[in-house]
């Protein structure tokens, strides 16, 4: 009653949808790299931030008593900013959670966060279109995770609670 070719339609739909979602991780790594931003400079940029936070007054101590492993801290990072910046689709887990878990976690120390990510961003080698994109994506990644935060602690309230962070620039 049905013909091979319709037998075959869901598979050959499977395979069209795997075929897009490998062209569009391609796409988006190949712009991000012809912007200098390639796993290298992820790599450099992870190891240098979570440097300076380490030394940060404000920042250094909360990670401090959360980060038992620096080394598979830092190759997490690197996955999660591969994810966000190549959609790499590498990385897997729920940032909201542990960050939402973090007593006393406010705005200033988002906007301490961001200051040291851009601080870092300028004194890196890569062209200033990637610095831009990279500062866009970390400073959307704070706002959403200060909006949740407060969210969880206020409810509805606080849903534009990342407003006066800083942008990059």
């Amino acid at each position: 009653m049905f013909s091979d070719d319709t037998d075959n339609a869901p598979r050959r739909m499977r395979k069209q949808g795997r075929d897009h979602v490998t062209a569009t991780r391609q796409a988006k790594r190949a712009a991000a790299e012809a912007l200098g931003v390639d796993a290298a400079f992820i790599d450099a940029m992870v190891e240098r931030f979570y440097g300076l936070i380490r030394e940060d007054e404000t920042l250094g101590p909360i990670f401090a008593s959360r980060v038992e492993d620096w080394p598979a801290h830092l190759d997490r990072m690197k996955q999660f900013w591969r994810s966000i910046l190549h959609n790499s689709g590498e990385y897997s887990g729920n940032p909201m959670r542990k960050h939402v878990m973090i007593e006393g976690v406010e705005e200033a120390h988002f906007q301490r966060w961001l200051a040291l990510f851009y601080a870092n961003l300028r004194a890196m080698e890569v062209s200033e279109a990637g610095r831009e994109i990279v500062a866009l994506r970390a400073r959307a990644i704070a706002d959403s995770l200060l909006t949740g935060i407060v969210i969880h602690r206020s409810g509805l309230l606080g849903g534009r609670a990342g407003k006066n962070l800083p942008h990059y620039g």
